[in-house]
């Protein structure tokens, strides 16, 4: 594929494919219709039902108190977005030149204007693909697949990763009365993005409800014959187990743009605009795009995110060179237990964390993250409306002086 392709002009929109029957893909869907867009719109997806919501597998469904098809995304008004639906078929390659999809059943589908919304799946462990009572959490097959286990009444189960999937597992899991071994090799849970201090308050909630903690250990070995049966840490000690849930992060479905000529770096690279080529977008977990209000490329997995990326990179596709950019302010929400915890902006590079509201020990505050003399972020503990408030505040640039006055 020659680079020039990636610059063809695109003078005509007549058929819009979203690869990706994803949260962001169908957001971006709605917003090609809501904006005029009137021509063939198809969306090619990899599993066999209409999008749905994620959040809700970790928590309701995976504690019983919901059934999976209520996390059904697609209303009665997408009726009306006529869409043409390709389900069950992962796509497998692109030719930007002559402008197809290549779809796993070796049939193509031919766009004028492309999104690009595959989303992306989760990592896994060494030698753990068949081995029955190991799980991953990421699609609604995970959940049932897990769930079931868990009603099977198992003796203990590991959690391997103490990320915002691991953690909401954990306190679910203990909610099901189950004992719980909770494994992170950082020295926090949620370290690497609330930062060790913040960190500390999480493992303290966990140890509380009645979750072993193990931190800043890693896994050497998950055993067992054809089922699970021990955790092997690289401190030499062992976990007897009956489940194991893997939740060490994702990586990007971006291996089927391979020879495409699209950029692919942790994602499929973007411009501020979400633009990925002329007439080619990119939205959602899989994308990594130029954020020009924090001055650096950004990939971001969190579902408020996926609705409104998917919005704008759909209007990117439709406003050409009037693009606008894509600045929002982060901001994501973890439930666990009975705690809400909200994070907006971005806390990397923070060089200092401080309560300003509450306290740690009550286990309902908002934090602040300083960078330079300026709030990069904020964190709440059980605090939604000083927590919108301060979204809006980011998004407006706010002294540090003036943050921790209020």
């Amino acid at each position: 594929m020659a680079p020039d392709d990636l610059d063809a002009p695109v003078t005509d929109l007549a058929t819009i494919v979203v690869a990706g029957a994803s949260l962001a893909g169908l957001n971006a869907a709605r917003t090609l219709r809501r904006e005029g867009f009137d021509g063939e719109l198809i969306v090619v997806g990899d599993e066999d039902e209409p999008p749905y919501d994620r959040p809700p597998l970790s928590k309701q469904v995976l504690a019983g108190a919901w059934e999976a098809d209520r996390t059904a995304l697609a209303v009665a008004a997408d009726d009306d977005l006529r869409i043409d639906w390709r389900l069950g078929q992962a796509v497998t390659g692109l030719d930007v030149g002559t402008r197809r999809l290549r779809l796993a059943d070796e049939t193509s589908v031919a766009f004028d204007g492309l999104v690009i919304a595959t989303g992306a799946r989760p990592r896994t462990l060494p030698g753990t693909a068949e081995m029955a009572g190991v799980h991953v959490l990421r699609s609604r097959s995970d959940c049932l697949a897990l769930r079931a286990d868990l009603e099977a009444g198992p003796g203990r189960v590991a959690v391997v990763g103490a990320g915002f999937i691991g953690a909401e597992v954990a306190a679910t899991c203990r909610g099901r009365g189950l004992a719980v071994s909770l494994v992170e090799p950082l020295p926090a849970p949620l370290g690497r993005v609330l930062g060790d201090a913040m960190g500390a308050a999480m493992a303290s909630l966990h140890r509380d409800e009645g979750v072993d903690v193990r931190l800043g250990v890693g896994v050497a070995a998950v055993e067992g014959g054809d089922r699970v049966d021990r955790v092997r840490l690289d401190d030499g000690s062992v976990i007897e187990v009956d489940v194991v849930v893997i939740g060490i992060g994702v990586a990007p479905c971006t291996e089927w743009l391979a020879g495409s000529g699209v950029g692919v770096d942790d994602g499929v690279i973007a411009d501020a605009t979400c633009r990925v080529a002329p007439g080619i977008v990119a939205a959602g977990d899989v994308a990594r795009w130029h954020h020009l209000g924090y001055g650096r490329s950004m990939r971001v997995e969190h579902w408020d995110h996926a609705i409104a990326q998917g919005a704008h990179a759909a209007s990117t596709l439709l406003a050409g060179d009037g693009a606008r950019p894509f600045t929002p302010v982060p901001w994501f929400w973890s439930d666990q237990y009975d705690r809400k915890i909200q994070l907006t902006g971005r806390t990397e590079g923070a060089e200092e964390v401080r309560v300003v509201e509450g306290s740690l020990a009550d286990r309902r505050f908002v934090a602040l993250y300083r960078r330079g003399q300026e709030v990069v972020a904020a964190l709440g503990m059980n605090r939604p409306a000083p927590l919108a408030r301060w979204r809006t505040r980011l998004a407006e640039g706010v002294a540090w002086d003036e943050g921790i006055v209020g």
